[in-house]
């Protein structure tokens, strides 16, 4: 007996979406039916995706918008349910490192450093899940997906700033999830494990990334399609009996005791 993840009649907003995880879950929320709306900073990005969305039969649109600027995010969501009526699906997928900030020891870093790191990936973050909690209650329901980090699962040096601002994402979620159940939301968060982002790409060697993956059980690095099939699976009715967790997807990096330091095959700062 097939079984097939269908996600048509649905409205899915996907922030940060202009490349990278964001632009291939995006893509395959929409081969799954649902209508996706791509958000990114970067105007040509966001188009580009609903280029090739809709090129393949798919339902999106664009919605350019900086949403470090807190009336961006409630004027996102708003634009949504005022377009569509309703708000089904939220992956939140800005994070990572601010332009201007890159890993770096702990002593380097200054208050400036840590509250921009700590405003982009938990702020941001909480801010995104308050608008869209919002439309989903009013609407009677729905799945608020977060991208987190494997970097919660394994102290590594260099990260440490970054890393605890996603740990607080992860326990962010749990909260949510117990608070919003009862008004039909499920609420995730997923941590991916070394993925060639854009910015990633521009900060390890090819050697680095072949180091990561064969420091893994699995002996791989993590592909953004990877990513996408989960977050498409965990907003899915298929996934309907579990909220408030976070899903690994590192290729079992959090098992492994032999990462190389993050001090090495770094070229570029990943500030893109």
């Amino acid at each position: 007996m097939p079984i097939e993840i269908d996600h048509r009649g649905k409205v899915a907003l996907v922030t940060g979406s202009g490349a990278g995880i964001g632009r291939e879950i995006a893509r395959w929320l929409a081969t799954a039916g649902a209508h996706v709306v791509v958000n990114d900073i970067r105007g040509e990005k966001a188009d580009s995706v609903v280029a090739e969305i809709t090129a393949a039969g798919g339902l999106a649109q664009s919605h350019v918008a900086n949403l470090r600027d807190d009336h961006a995010i409630d004027a996102l969501v708003a634009g949504i349910v005022e377009q569509h009526g309703r708000l089904d699906i939220a992956v939140n997928n800005v994070g990572m490192y601010p332009p201007g900030r890159s890993p770096k020891p702990f002593v380097s870093g200054r208050g400036e450093d840590y509250r921009d790191i700590i405003d982009q990936n938990l702020v941001l973050a909480a801010l995104c899940g308050r608008a869209e909690a919002e439309a989903m209650t009013e609407a009677g329901g729905g799945i608020i997906l977060f991208v987190s980090s494997g970097e919660t699962t394994r102290p590594a040096p260099f990260t440490s700033v970054y890393a605890a601002a996603k740990a607080g994402l992860n326990h962010l979620v749990s909260s949510m999830a117990v608070e919003l159940g009862p008004a039909g939301i499920r609420v995730l968060a997923m941590a991916p494990g070394t993925t060639r982002t854009e910015m990633v790409a521009a900060a390890f060697t090819e050697e680095r990334f072949a180091e990561i993956a064969q420091s893994t059980p699995l002996r791989a690095s993590v592909e953004h399609d990877e990513l996408a099939r989960l977050a498409v699976f965990l907003t899915s009715e298929l996934a309907r009996a579990i909220t408030g967790q976070l899903i690994l997807a590192d290729a079992g990096a959090f098992l492994s005791r032999n990462r190389p330091p993050n001090n090495e095959g770094l070229t570029t700062a990943p500030d893109d």
